[in-house]
């Protein structure tokens, strides 16, 4: 262990899912690092608390910016954190990281993991951490992928039911209170009016409520029986005949 005084900031995180999960408390792992610290001869600098946010790439953690920026000036020098994954859950932010701490003569040191970047062996541990940590996420992201896909080819749609429809046991089913709308929206499309003139006709008549729209429920694949998720990313999934 490198001689160094340690002068920490104590980086405490929970995120929404965390919230609901015994022993992921902000005040538990507050006292947990503590005794850490304690236990190390660690000399606690500051406090670092980001609540309700994910360790997700791109989310921005206010506490954790100042943490690094304390680094930088040199007010800290250790991060102490609960576990690896209250850092980051992505390999890619994880290097980034360690580039930085080396960059700034700082260091890591996770009190459950029971690992720190102070030497080689540290920091080759903490890479077989995080490859494992990435791996169970990406196994779960496929598992997930895989059951969405089956509840969608048995009719289970996860998305709101557009007018003319209703959910009953997760399945659409048409819905008689409002199906006459969308049949003369359609006889009107086919008789030859535009968008615009049945909005206008529609709307004269007060029929559609403010969040309808004439386009989305014409160009809406639901209404051949088709079904199309995450039509709003760059790799949208078509499925044909499942309502």
């Amino acid at each position: 262990m490198n001689e160094e005084k340690k002068l920490c900031g104590l980086y405490l995180r929970v995120s929404t899912e965390d919230q609901a999960r015994e022993g992921f408390s902000l005040p538990e792992q507050k006292e947990r690092l503590e005794q850490f610290c304690k236990f190390k001869g660690y000399e606690i600098v500051d406090y670092y608390e980001d609540a309700g946010i994910s360790a997700k790439t791109g989310n921005l953690r206010p506490e954790f910016e100042r943490l690094k920026e304390d680094i930088k000036n040199k007010k800290i020098n250790t991060i102490v954190a609960l576990k690896l994954d209250r850092i980051t859950r992505s390999i890619f932010d994880w290097e980034k990281l360690m580039t930085f701490l080396e960059e700034n003569d700082a260091y890591l040191d996770c009190a459950n993991d029971e690992i720190n970047t102070t030497n080689a062996n540290g920091k080759m541990i903490s890479r077989l951490l995080m490859s494992v940590s990435q791996n169970e996420i990406e196994r779960t992201s496929e598992r997930t992928k895989i059951g969405l896909a089956g509840a969608i080819k048995q009719g289970h749609i996860p998305s709101q039911a557009p007018l003319g429809y209703k959910h009953e046991d997760k399945k659409l089913v048409i819905d008689c209170s409002t199906k006459d709308i969308v049949e003369r929206i359609f006889n009107l499309y086919y008789q030859g009016n535009s968008y615009q003139t049945i909005s206008n006709i529609l709307n004269k008549e007060k029929v559609l409520g403010k969040d309808s729209s004439i386009t989305a429920i014409l160009e809406n694949e639901v209404y051949k029986g088709d079904f199309v998720h995450g039509k709003r990313t760059k790799h949208p999934t078509y499925y044909f005949d499942v309502v």
